[in-house]
């Protein structure tokens, strides 16, 4: 887990999670921060699992800590935090050092994934796919105390806990 541990590291992830932890602080809905990021990497690495993809754990968790990375541009200039976080992204995935970075078609796969989270494209790639629907269901819309002011459609908010 090197390559996942430096991109937690990495002085750009540290400052634009801060960032978002900062303008989340009184969020009442959903938040960014490293609950959800790892909840969506595990509900991933398990639907990998089940359905045997054969992806690896790695790149799993590297796109689910950076999928919501560059959220606060969203917030406080109305970058749409996909292209955000894809951009913050590949500064930090293109300072891996030799030994752990990613190959490039990993790293691609990693930036794609991140770009398509938040709308699923009828082609998307295998980690994409596992991304989005992983991102939607680490929402514990049933449970959460603000669900009723919440702008999310109803058929997008979990009301049951999936299996």
């Amino acid at each position: 887990m090197q390559q996942v541990a430096f991109l937690r590291k990495h002085p750009l992830y540290r400052s634009s999670y801060q960032r978002l932890e900062e303008l989340e602080y009184d969020r009442i809905f959903c938040r960014h921060q490293m609950t959800h990021l790892l909840d969506v990497a595990r509900i991933a690495y398990i639907h990998n699992l089940e359905r045997g993809l054969g992806i690896r754990k790695e790149l799993i968790y590297a796109a689910a800590l950076l999928h919501d990375i560059g959220k606060y541009r969203q917030y406080e200039d109305g970058t749409p935090h996909e292209l955000a976080s894809e951009a913050i992204a590949a500064t930090i995935l293109s300072d891996m050092p030799e030994p752990i970075c990613f190959t490039p078609e990993e790293k691609q796969q990693i930036l794609t994934a991140i770009r398509g989270h938040r709308r699923l494209r009828q082609d998307a790639e295998p980690l994409e796919a596992l991304l989005y629907e992983s991102d939607k269901a680490s929402r514990a819309c049933y449970a959460c105390q603000a669900e009723a002011d919440c702008n999310w459609s109803n058929n997008k908010k979990n009301m049951e806990i999936l299996l």
